[in-house]
């Protein structure tokens, strides 16, 4: 096997290496193998109870455990992106929750199921930031879009192969699905142990260069936190996060009331277009922020702004008519141009934050967004209990996605005015 080596510079005669590419297409596989693991669980609810009986509550624990732990770790696991090296953090990763994931399949009572979805979210929450900051070490260019949303487009997939959970579960037994896509995930991490390297600093500035006797965890955050921008793009994140749950959360129960629908087809209305859409999303979004950042350094903040100014009015139409092939449209058009901030966060992120930081500053921004996700879909559900109408908030999810875009305009005045000092 090829063993990836390459140094700071990522073109040559204007074009990126292979190798830089190969990076992506082995992340992708990882990225979908990550969210597929932690997923299937949900589509092999029946199989699971006829197991190990428990109540709907304590199986909705299992994946709020999950989430919990995951978010609060990610600054942490950013930091030893940071720290350490970046493609052996993302190999440790992947091998300790394939274990867990092939250990998941030898669980016999309730504790023993919660106690290896709190230890995968732990080892997952290592992945993201460090993947997507050494897919950033390669991708300095104006390429660095389009390669992390490749990396998403690979999450995507492995959130839509989720169902082959649920597949195997009912045609085999819930634990073969845990054996088989762990099983598989260790054997892929001893490959990437192979392939995988992080970029050689060879031929970069000494005051660059990362040296990790001089970072550590508090001096990572005092300096992310420094910067106005940052926390600006904190809030921003944030706000993205409680959006995007309500949305994902509430609209299979808006299509069925609205329209009076069976809950069957509200749920394929609902759900049938999010990831094809998504996918295309983060892959157009990707290639026209590079492609515009040839002309102009600030492409990658202006394309998620006018992402957001095209979803505020979309999700608005969606939710004030009594059209269902209306209300699909808008909905459609939502999903596919608000990802366009998902695709170029990291590059936002890199523009704005020390890039020692930047693995820390990613799970930072990831922390928040689980946290506050969570709040507002409970929030949601207080209001739904106090007979709000479903489309009343996603009307509010409109005017949040115009603030979002506000927001993201001030990082932009920000950044404009580091380049002009």
């Amino acid at each position: 096997m090829a063993i990836i080596h390459i140094n700071e510079m990522t073109s040559v005669n204007g074009k990126v290496p292979f190798a830089a590419w190969l990076v992506v297409g082995l992340l992708c596989i990882v990225g979908a193998l990550n969210y597929l693991d932690r997923i299937m669980i949900t589509t092999m609810r029946e199989s699971v109870l006829q197991s190990i009986p428990m109540t709907d509550a304590q199986f909705g624990l299992l994946t709020s455990v999950f989430l919990w732990v995951y978010g609060l770790l990610s600054p942490f696991a950013g930091y030893l992106a940071d720290r350490f090296s970046r493609s052996r953090v993302i190999i440790f990763s992947l091998f300790v929750w394939s274990a867990v994931t092939w250990l998941t399949a030898h669980a016999t009572t309730y504790e023993e199921l919660l106690a290896t979805r709190a230890l995968m979210g732990i080892s997952e929450a290592c992945y993201i930031p460090a993947a997507l900051a050494l897919i950033s070490d390669y991708h300095k260019g104006n390429t660095r879009s389009l390669a992390i949303g490749i990396h998403m487009a690979g999450v995507m997939v492995g959130q839509s192969l989720g169902f082959l959970g649920g597949w195997i579960a009912e045609k085999h037994h819930w634990s073969d699905a845990f054996s088989v896509f762990g099983g598989i995930g260790l054997v892929y991490s001893l490959i990437l142990f192979f392939l995988l390297r992080d970029v050689k600093t060879v031929n970069k500035p000494i005051e660059e260069q990362k040296n990790p006797l001089n970072l550590s965890f508090s001096s990572a955050i005092k300096n992310l936190f420094s910067k106005k921008s940052f926390v600006v793009l904190l809030i921003f994140y944030s706000l993205l996060g409680i959006i995007g749950w309500l949305v994902l959360g509430w609209l299979p129960t808006y299509y069925k009331e609205h329209f009076n629908i069976s809950q069957t087809m509200a749920g394929i209305y609902a759900t049938g277009y999010m990831h094809p859409m998504g996918l295309i999303g983060v892959l157009f979004g990707g290639y026209i922020a590079d492609r515009w950042a040839r002309t102009n350094n600030l492409s990658r903040i202006l394309v998620p702004i006018i992402g957001l100014l095209i979803a505020a009015p979309a999700i608005f139409i969606a939710s004030n008519t009594d059209v269902l092939y209306i209300s699909m449209g808008g909905f459609m058009l939502y999903t596919l141009t608000r990802v366009f901030s998902d695709t170029n966060l990291m590059p936002i992120l890199c523009m704005i934050s020390d890039k020692r930081y930047i693995a820390t500053g990613y799970g930072i921004l990831n922390m928040f967004a689980c946290i506050v996700g969570g709040i507002g879909i409970y929030a949601s559900g207080l209001l739904r209990d106090a007979h709000i109408d479903m489309s009343i908030l996603f009307r509010i999810a409109a005017f949040a996605l115009v603030i979002a875009a506000a927001l993201l305009y001030l990082v932009k005045r920000d950044v404009e005015n580091s380049f002009n000092n």
